[in-house]
């Protein structure tokens, strides 16, 4: 049995449809038995990998698509649209993902020489080739999902490795920019970081580059090369994910959501909601209720 085939039958076992939980903290397991349509997603620093079936974000109108041939890397916060491509129950979608840590990255990091400055592209996304080298270490670390006894000491091993794979693949430029100070996108997850905590308050982008460290024109023209959108559009995807949320979790009408989230104006919130999620507030949020249990992603939770 090869090593994706091997992973594939851990997954099928362990992930449950939706998402699973693990012993190990940052590993999740996710199972869908269908192909879904484009929705309104949020990931945060993570690398994925799908050992069965595939997944297309779609991120400033460019298709990206990660299957068992190719990993997704994740530097930064993101706001994407998402969809399952091919998933059934007899072949269902099968993907682990690993939440990534910036101390961990940095020890790995502090033990590799230094890189040429010139990799600093500031882009928040890679795509690249699942090759043995990286599937060894995250196979043994998807193994001990079902031996939680030795978790806790040869978890921290596996994901050692999995993190100098990457940072000596061809993709390791973004998980460096990502714990370096200065890089250009270090630069813009600290303003993606403000944008998070204060998502319902109204942004300056002169006090947005100053946390960033640039000029107004420079954020501007980076935030677009890491997320494919401009502070504004960031602001307002967080802003209408959350009321989403709300609207599902919290039993409030959709006027007091779209004021709690930042909007002033209700008719402004759910012309903006049902242009992102194709129906208005609580139109989406009745169809919603009944999904949650089955596909928590689907209203736009982290992976």
């Amino acid at each position: 049995m090869d090593q994706i085939d091997e992973l594939r039958d851990i997954l099928r076992r362990n992930a449950v449809v939706g998402r699973a939980e693990t012993a190990i903290p940052s590993l999740r397991l996710l199972r869908a038995e269908a192909a879904t349509l484009p929705a309104p997603s949020f990931y945060q620093p993570v690398l994925c990998i799908a050992a069965q079936g595939s997944k297309r974000l779609m991120v400033g109108g460019q298709a990206v698509i990660y299957d068992p041939s190719r990993f997704l890397l994740v530097a930064v916060d993101m706001p994407v649209m998402a969809c399952i491509v091919d998933a059934t129950p007899a072949s269902p979608y099968l993907c682990a993902t690993l939440r990534l840590d910036r101390l961990a990255i940095v020890e790995v990091l502090a033990g590799l020489p230094l890189a040429d400055e010139a990799i600093d592209q500031g882009v928040g996304m890679a795509i690249g080739p699942l090759g043995a080298d990286l599937l060894d270490p995250v196979l043994r670390l998807v193994r001990l999902v079902e031996r939680p006894a030795d978790a806790a000491v040869l978890a921290p091993l596996a994901e050692r490795e999995i993190l100098y794979r990457l940072l000596t693949s061809p993709a390791g430029s973004v998980l460096r920019q990502m714990v370096a100070q200065n890089s250009r996108l270090a630069r813009v997850d600290r303003a993606i970081d403000w944008i998070k905590t204060h998502f319902n308050q109204p942004m300056r982008i002169d006090g947005l580059a100053e946390i960033a460290g640039m000029s107004p024109a420079s954020l501007h023209r980076h935030f677009k090369a890491v997320t494919a959108m401009s502070p504004l559009q960031f602001q307002k995807q967080i802003r209408l994910l959350e009321a989403r949320r709300r609207l599902v979790a919290e039993n409030l009408d959709a006027g007091m959501i779209g004021f709690s989230v930042g909007y002033e104006s209700q008719s402004q919130f759910s012309r903006e909601y049902a242009r992102l999620f194709g129906a208005p507030p609580s139109r989406d949020a009745a169809r919603l209720r009944g999904l949650a249990a089955v596909d928590p992603e689907r209203i736009g939770a982290p992976i």
